[in-house]
């Protein structure tokens, strides 16, 4: 079975006191003990960022590691990434995460791990970076479309409603047909993907939402269900 969930914001990074969606995350493993590794490529691999992961996952009921390319733990990464339950990719800059990946093949062992049934994770350029299409401000200040992966089908937009220019831009990139339609995330939202299709739409905020964004005849969007973790 595939899994792949994508973050629209939330998690370990930016909502350190909710555990919510990283220990959903941990949960759809099926294991007691999962070992989860983070890949803070898009940070330029930031000290202060694995220090965080490592804050939180070792409180919890995995086993953490990290693979950084600035300083690699090994040259096999394919079976290092292998032997993983889970990959869980931070973010940052999405450009220079794409490029840094397919100079490493890690673009190709993301994939064969990804068909080998490891859950593959990921919040902001971490969630982009999995569709065929993103938003991204990679490029400077200006938001902008960027091809990415291509793992799961269409478009994506994190930080749908924790970033003032994030929900315009991407509704007129849709409309202008700039970029493919798709689904756009709030902070403390997960899109959570099992065999390709979208199957639970989870947050770790009681109001965070999640959308379709199309075009037909005219700009739509459309609220999807979202299932609050808390109580």
């Amino acid at each position: 079975m595939k899994q792949l969930i994508a973050l629209g914001g939330g998690g370990f990074s930016m909502e350190p006191e909710n555990p919510l969606l990283d220990r959903y995350i941990l949960q759809q493993t099926g294991k007691p003990t999962p070992k989860i590794c983070f890949i803070p490529t898009a940070s330029g691999d930031a000290d202060n960022y694995i220090a965080r992961f490592y804050q939180f996952f070792e409180k919890q009921e995995c086993v953490p590691s990290h693979l950084s390319l600035f300083n690699p733990p090994t040259r096999n990464f394919e079976a290092f990434l292998l032997d993983k339950d889970i990959i869980y990719v931070g973010g940052g800059n999405t450009r220079n995460l794409l490029i840094l990946w397919r100079e490493w093949g890690l673009d190709v062992i993301l994939k064969k791990a990804y068909d080998k049934g490891v859950l593959l994770a990921g919040i902001s350029a971490g969630s982009i970076c999995w569709f065929q299409e993103g938003v991204t401000d990679s490029f400077g200040d200006v938001l902008e479309p960027i091809q990415c992966l291509g793992f799961i089908e269409g478009s994506n937009c994190p930080h749908y409603d924790g970033e003032v220019k994030r929900r315009p831009s991407y509704k007129e990139m849709v409309a202008n047909k700039n970029i493919i339609p798709g689904i756009a995330t709030d902070d403390g939202v997960a899109l959570h993907y099992v065999n390709n299709k979208l199957e639970h739409i989870v947050s770790s905020r009681p109001s965070a939402k999640a959308y379709k964004v199309y075009f037909e005849k005219e700009l739509l969007e459309e609220e999807l269900p979202t299932k609050y973790l808390g109580s």
